[in-house]
C-alpha cells in the first residue's frame, strides 16, 4: 500500500525572486486561468467545433497573515510600481511535496488589500495579474514503507 503525502509547509512562493512567508491559515494560494483554453460552439445543425484560445492570462491571489514580513516586500513592489511602472515581476508557485508548479514571467499587484484592523488578527489578500500563466497541476510523491 502507498501513502500520498501534501505538506502545506513545503509549497514555496518566490515573487520576484524573493522567497514569501507568513502564510494566513486555510487557503493561502489560489491560481486559475482567466479564460478556458478551448471554446464550445455547438451550430444550429448540431456540429460540434471548438475554437482554441491563445489567452494565457491569469490571476493569482495570495493571503498572507497580517503579520506576515512578507506583506512590507509586496507593498514595495506594489509602491514602486504605482511609482515609476517598474513593478512587474516574476511569480512562482511551487509544491515541493509534490509536483505542481505554477509561473508567471509577468506579474503585477492589481492593488493594495484591504486593511482590516480588530481585536483578532486579520489576512491581507494579495492580488496578482499574471500575463503568461503556465499552469502544471501535479500529483503528490507516493511513499512506499519500508518493509
Amino acid at each position: 500500500m502507498s501513502v500520498r503525502t501534501y505538506d502545506p509547509a513545503s509549497v514555496s512562493v518566490l515573487i520576484g525572486g524573493v522567497p514569501i512567508s507568513g502564510f494566513a491559515d486555510g487557503t493561502f494560494i489560489s491560481v486559475e486561468r482567466n479564460n478556458p483554453k478551448f471554446q464550445m460552439v455547438s451550430g444550429a445543425d448540431g456540429i460540434v467545433s471548438r475554437s482554441k484560445s491563445n489567452d494565457k492570462t491569469g490571476t493569482m491571489t495570495l493571503t498572507l497573515a497580517q503579520t506576515s514580513p512578507s506583506n512590507d516586500v509586496l507593498e514595495g513592489i506594489a509602491a514602486l510600481d504605482e511609482l515609476s511602472s517598474t513593478g512587474i515581476v516574476p511569480v512562482m508557485v511551487k509544491d515541493n511535496s509534490g509536483r505542481s508548479v505554477h509561473f508567471a514571467g509577468n506579474a503585477w499587484i492589481q492593488q493594495d488589500p484591504t486593511a482590516e484592523f480588530g481585536k483578532e488578527l486579520s489576512n491581507r489578500e494579495w492580488t496578482f495579474d499574471l500575463a503568461d500563466y503556465v499552469p502544471f497541476n501535479g500529483g503528490n510523491a507516493e511513499f512506499e514503507p519500508a518493509t
